[in-house]
This record gives C-alpha cells, sequence and structure tokens, in this order.
C-alpha cells in the first residue's frame, strides 16, 4: 500500500553551515536508530546535558531544514530517526527539545517518536493528549556554578562562620566533664 504526500518545496536560502549540520544530524540519527532503547536513552540524556530548552521556533525551523535535506525521512515509518535527527540538529545549535516515545491511545495501535517544545508536538497531527508517552528525554539544566569557599569579610554564602567546636576535638570525657561544669 503506498501514499501519496505532496511535498512542499521550500525556496528560503540555507547557509552552508545549516546545510552541513543537518546533514551531519542526520547520519548521527540513522546510527542512533539502530541502538537498543535503554542505551538509547542513555546517550541522548547525556547529550542533552548543558543545552537550553529549545522553544517551537527553533523546533519547527530544525524539523523543516531535516525534511528539506532527505525525502526518505518524510515516511510514515521514519518517526524514529526524523525525531532523533530534529533533536541532535537542536542540540549542535546549542538547545534541546523534549524528545518523546509513545504510543498512539486511540485505536489502532500505533508507536511513535516525535519531539516536544513545552507542551506542543512540533510537525505532528493531533493534540498534546494523543499519545500515551512511554519516556522521555527533556531538556536538562546545568547545574549551578560552585559558591566560592570565602569572601573577603568571613562570611560564607551569606552566613557567618563559626570556629569550630573544641569539647569534640578533646574526646568524649572531657568533653562530659565539660557539660557537667557548665551545667
Amino acid at each position: 500500500m503506498s501514499v501519496t504526500v505532496a511535498l512542499n518545496r521550500d525556496h528560503r536560502p540555507r547557509s552552508w553551515k545549516l546545510r552541513l549540520q543537518t546533514r551531519l544530524a542526520i547520519c548521527l540519527a540513522r546510527t542512533l536508530a539502530l541502538f537498543k532503547p535503554y542505551v538509547l536513552r542513555r546517550l541522548l540524556t547525556r547529550l542533552s546535558k548543558g543545552a537550553a530548552p529549545a522553544d517551537a521556533a527553533v523546533t519547527t525551523a530544525a524539523r523543516d531544514s531535516v525534511l528539506a535535506s532527505s525525502l526518505g525521512l518524510h515516511g510514515l515509518r521514519a518517526c524514529l530517526p526524523r525525531s532523533l535527527a530534529v533533536a541532535v540538529l537542536c542540540r549542535l545549535r546549542g538547545t534541546w527539545p523534549t524528545w518523546c516515545v509513545g504510543v498512539r491511545t486511540a485505536p489502532p495501535f500505533a508507536a511513535h517518536a516525535w519531539v516536544e517544545a513545552g507542551q506542543e508536538m512540533i510537525g505532528e497531527t493531533g493534540g498534546y493528549d494523543s499519545y500515551s508517552r512511554l519516556f522521555t528525554v527533556p531538556p536538562t539544566t546545568p547545574l549551578p556554578p560552585p559558591a566560592q569557599d570565602r569572601t573577603q569579610n568571613g562570611t560564607q554564602n551569606g552566613a557567618q562562620t563559626r570556629a569550630p567546636d573544641r569539647r569534640h576535638d578533646q574526646g568524649p570525657d572531657r568533653a562530659a566533664d565539660q557539660d557537667r561544669d557548665q551545667g
């Protein structure tokens, strides 16, 4: 059975850098699609670290670029490499969308992979609740930089530093004697 699909031709000029990044993302996506799901999830989680969350416009532009570069990713069964290529292209450009794998909630049963920006499925038919998510790889925020140990006025993170308690350095018997003498 074949499906007739009309393709829109995008006449916008694309820079050579974007075309190169898109081709690289597609090659990586086709390779990543061969991995087992748990390995793929682990790799994508590491890949998403330190990237800013992608908004809908950036993710849609990445999807359009991927679809313009490869006719093979337009097919119904190409959702996994297509979604991986969009996510990798977004990462090459410094952002990360939420990458999702799930199943259709209404019959007929179908597995699917897609990308989201916020609560919006990018380039997919149906609403946000049309699919049940099996697992997702959301953007991870980078850890804040470590605070300085000490500032110039002797405070640490806004609180005054105290002298160490000498009672515990002297052993349990002397600490008990000091407590008894003070009480």
